[in-house]
């Protein structure tokens, strides 16, 4: 059951990101984004990691995504023109070549990683927010600091940038 749950959601990832990648609309390519990132939050959750699933959802597919949106909005982006010029040869070479270059880079990765064993669904117990909270303000405190006051930083620059002058 899990691997079907796993090949489901995989399948639906690569989808909504092919997806992404070929729409015209930045509103429907957001849309992909969001069908990827939940994806991927189910994806998580199989592997056992129940706080990034969660932090995939609230972070990136909510408040990541409304600020995409907000920014599509707010620049009024439209449709963008495609040009159909190409001959339908070209079209079926290109996509053949794609494919022969997409599979010659999996067998060199493959051929090259050693192999390992396989992936246990939920055997990994090292996702909850107590452990990765404990981790965060023991091992990786300083990393954390840094990047707080990088983010304070940030958001005085755009005060500035942002402040009409009087």
């Amino acid at each position: 059951m899990t691997a079907l749950i796993f090949f489901l959601f995989a399948g639906l990832a690569v989808f909504c990101g092919i997806s992404l990648v070929v729409q015209t609309h930045p509103i429907a390519s957001a849309l992909s984004l969001i069908g990827v990132m939940g994806s991927l939050a189910i994806l998580y959750l199989q592997l056992g990691g129940e706080f990034i699933a969660a932090a995939q959802v609230i972070v990136y597919a909510g408040a990541i995504m409304v600020l995409f949106v907000f920014v599509i909005m707010l620049l009024n982006a439209g449709a963008e023109g495609v040009s159909r010029g190409s001959s339908p040869l070209v079209r079926f070479l290109g996509i053949f070549l794609v494919a022969a270059f997409l599979g010659l880079i999996s067998f060199t990765i493959q051929a090259m990683l050693p192999p390992s064993e396989s992936v246990v669904f939920g055997a990994f117990q090292g996702g909850t927010a107590l452990e990765i909270g404990r981790k965060l303000f023991t091992a990786y405190l300083l990393p954390f600091e840094v990047t707080s006051v990088l983010i304070l930083i940030a958001i005085v620059g755009a005060m500035v940038l942002a402040r009409k002058e009087i």
